[in-house]
C-alpha cells in the first residue's frame, strides 16, 4: 500500500511538471542577423595630449541596449591612425527596427561626448567610421 502511494505521487508529479513546462502565447517576432563594424582612428596629431580617454561601443534598439564593450583607458596621444584602426565587429539577433549605433567617450577631468550613427531598417550591416577629431 505504502509503495502503490508513493508510486502515485511520483507519478502525479512527472505529470504536473510536464504539463506546466508548455509555453504558450503569441508566436515571438524571427529576429535577423545583422552585423556592425565599428572603426575608430584619428588624421589629428595628438602627440603631446596626455590626457586619458575611455572609448565605449554600443548597439540599441530604442531605449533596450542590445550590445556594450568599452576599450581599455588610453592616453589622447595613443589613438592610432587610420592605417592601425581598433576595429570591432560585432554580429546581433536583432529585429528589423532602426538601431542606434556609436561610440560615446570620456575624456577624463574634462567631459563626455559621443558619436552617434543608424542602423536603418532593413540594413543588415553598417560600418562605423570615426575618426576621432
Amino acid at each position: 500500500m505504502k509503495k502503490l502511494f508513493i508510486l502515485s505521487i511520483t507519478t502525479l508529479a512527472i505529470a504536473g511538471s510536464i504539463t506546466s513546462c508548455k509555453k504558450e502565447g503569441a508566436p515571438s517576432k524571427s529576429l535577423d542577423a545583422r552585423t556592425v563594424k565599428f572603426k575608430l582612428y584619428t588624421d589629428k596629431d595628438f602627440s603631446g595630449d596626455e590626457h586619458n580617454i575611455t572609448f565605449s561601443i554600443f548597439i540599441k534598439d530604442g531605449s533596450t541596449h542590445l550590445f556594450d564593450s568599452t576599450y581599455a583607458t588610453m592616453k589622447i596621444k595613443d589613438i592610432p591612425k587610420a592605417a592601425n584602426a581598433i576595429i570591432t565587429q560585432k554580429t546581433i539577433h536583432a529585429s528589423n527596427n532602426t538601431l542606434t549605433v556609436g561610440f560615446i567617450y570620456e575624456i577624463q577631468g574634462i567631459g563626455v561626448s559621443w558619436h552617434l550613427d543608424t542602423l536603418t531598417a532593413g540594413q543588415k550591416s553598417k560600418v562605423v567610421d570615426y575618426n576621432f577629431q
